[in-house]
């Protein structure tokens, strides 16, 4: 059986994806952590208290899960990567599939000091930052770091029920990704480059298609619609939608080709930058009305709220 479990991590992505056999974890993978923090300080307002989000490395601990076979960031926004120094405590990892491997000995960034950057570089080094702090002080907890080059479509037997396809944007943004990224850690404070950068990250987001019994799972990471509508993306059963259901997350050319029959949306209630959007909602329900949040979130007239730790899905 595929147990997946769309987490409640407020702001951010991350998704459990399970084989159990016979009651026993036979293989686990866990794609993108969530954030630092459950509730966001760009986004005020305080929690509602019948709130169930949760850290990914808690909710782990929650379910059992000893250890990850796999765990894959699909790109380093901080909703994205914030949560990984919390799940490395919670459990070792077999292989971390990654597009950029920071420098062994690498020093801190420093994103906060006196360093004179604008905000969207100073949030680009955080991001990365995150990252690598979390490697740096759980040392061990990963055993074996695959670095993908993003050249070229990635499969992966992941049991004998279970495979997987990894999608990549252009190939020239992973290899800008690691210029400006090796050149922060060599020390190099160049604002121009990593505000540039900063702008690509969504669109450099890698893209899943997982394989089951004739089911077919397409996790969207934070990719805009029109980075793959062009594509000849075929139907699915189950989509994660890219980037909590932004405006420029899908759009209809983009459902008419994948026609999944279930959409979740991985968002935290109350938002203000509208994601979801109330139209994209509208869309996806043209296609199914198996839409779900992983949040509360509670749109009067579209959306009532549902209030749990996950989207919880199994496929036999």
């Amino acid at each position: 059986m595929l147990v997946l479990d769309f987490i409640n991590v407020g702001n951010g992505d991350s998704t459990l994806v399970r084989e159990i056999e016979h009651g026993e974890q036979k293989f686990a993978m866990l794609v993108d952590c969530g954030h630092d923090n459950l509730v966001r300080d760009d986004h005020p307002g305080e929690l509602d208290p019948r709130s169930r989000r949760i850290y990914a490395g808690d909710f782990l601990k929650k379910q059992g899960v000893e250890h990850l076979d796999k765990l894959l960031l699909t790109h380093f926004h901080r909703d994205h990567v914030g949560g990984l120094d919390r799940v490395l405590e919670a459990v070792p990892v077999e292989e971390l599939l990654t597009t950029y491997r920071p420098p062994d000995g690498a020093p801190p960034l420093e994103p906060d000091g006196d360093n004179g950057l604008p905000k969207a570089a100073r949030n680009a080094l955080r991001c990365a930052e995150l990252y690598a702090s979390a490697l740096r002080s759980r040392p061990g907890r990963v055993r074996r770091i695959t670095e993908l080059p993003g050249d070229r479509l990635e499969r992966f037997r992941l049991t004998d029920s279970l495979a997987m396809d990894v999608l990549f944007g252009d190939a020239a943004l992973y290899r800008r990704q690691r210029e400006v990224y090796d050149a922060a850690f060599q020390g190099v404070r160049n604002a121009y480059d990593l505000v540039r950068w900063a702008k690509c990250m969504n669109v450099s987001s890698l893209r899943q298609r997982l394989y089951y019994h004739g089911r077919e799972i397409v996790l969207g990471g934070d990719l805009y619609a029109h980075m793959w509508e062009t594509e000849s993306a075929l139907p699915c059963d189950i989509l994660k939608a890219p980037h909590h259901a932004s405006l420029s997350s899908t759009t209809r050319k983009l459902l008419k080709m994948l026609h999944p029959s279930t959409i979740i949306i991985s968002v935290a209630a109350g938002r203000p930058d509208e994601r979801p959007h109330p139209y994209i909602i509208s869309l996806m329900r043209e296609f199914t009305a198996d839409v779900h949040f992983t949040d509360a979130v509670d749109i009067p007239g579209l959306v009532d709220p549902v209030f749990h730790e996950s989207v919880h899905i199994e496929i036999e």
